[in-house]
């Protein structure tokens, strides 16, 4: 049940009197990793953002300091995902469920006695959402510490193994998240059947673009035929590796600092 996390650090393994007596509960830091199940075109299965967010989790606890405390909750695979709903297979939640689903969890988690914790975030069509929840929940529990982090957003080495437009435009199911995946669960990856499609280009000059400061609002079939945006072909283990290596090492640091962490008073 625990798969990618080391089964000493998955909080559903312990018993209601291991919490109760847990010391210093106030800075054990509990991760609640959030994904989703959508396309990434057709060399991906729909578990892409849950499987990157539990298994560089479990990497990173498996390096991790015994002496720190910190447990991973069970991962939350749907998300909100209605952007990519027009191709088939994809599941998604509305902004409201999603929201009153993480608001729910971590109620539960601070009535246990828990102080920290941690959204760990790996869909990109949901940021806002962990945001707003932790904001709220943070109004509501002053002394509840929410972080509400993207996985991708520690720091690592991924763009210096991407081309500057893959880097750059490289959005959806491309180079890096096929790289990862071949790390992470290679059975599961079609290269064979990797499509390379990016957005349509803004006006030269233009103040917009799809992501980014000055963003458009889009739904995947607005910009891409395949599901793919950015370029797979050019995907490897080798690549995923290192990303894992990194991105693990990335949030290891972060746990920690997370960890000593203390509220403004």
């Amino acid at each position: 049940m625990h798969s990618f996390i080391p089964p000493e650090r998955f909080f559903p393994y312990l018993t209601w009197t291991e919490i109760q007596g847990m010391p210093n509960k106030e800075n054990v830091v509990i991760i609640q990793p959030v994904g989703a199940i959508e396309q990434h075109g057709p060399h991906l299965p729909l578990i892409v953002d849950a499987a990157i967010s539990v298994g560089v989790l479990g990497k990173a606890l498996s390096k991790l300091d015994a002496n720190i405390p910190a447990y991973a909750l069970p991962t939350l695979y749907y998300g909100k995902s209605n952007e990519h709903w027009h191709f088939p297979g994809t599941i998604t939640l509305s902004t409201e469920t999603l929201t009153a689903t993480i608001m729910e969890v971590a109620e539960s988690i601070y009535r246990a006695g828990f102080r920290k914790l941690v959204l760990m975030n790996s869909h990109g069509g949901q940021p806002q959402v962990m945001q707003m929840a932790a904001r709220d929940l943070h109004v509501k529990y002053s002394d509840f510490s929410v972080f509400p982090l993207f996985t991708w957003r520690v720091p690592h080495i991924t763009k210096e193994l991407l081309t500057p437009k893959e880097a750059t435009q490289g959005m959806h199911a491309g180079d890096a998240e096929t790289s990862i995946m071949l790390a992470i669960l290679p059975d599961q990856v079609k290269l064979d059947q990797a499509v390379a499609e990016y957005p349509p280009e803004q006006p030269e000059g233009s103040l917009l673009s799809w992501e980014g400061k000055l963003p458009v609002a889009w739904v995947t079939k607005d910009i891409s035929k395949s599901g793919v945006i950015g370029d797979p072909t050019t995907a490897t283990k080798e690549k995923g590796d290192r990303i894992l290596e990194s991105v693990s090492d990335g949030w290891v640091a972060v746990i920690k600092e997370i960890y000593a962490f203390r509220q403004p008073s």
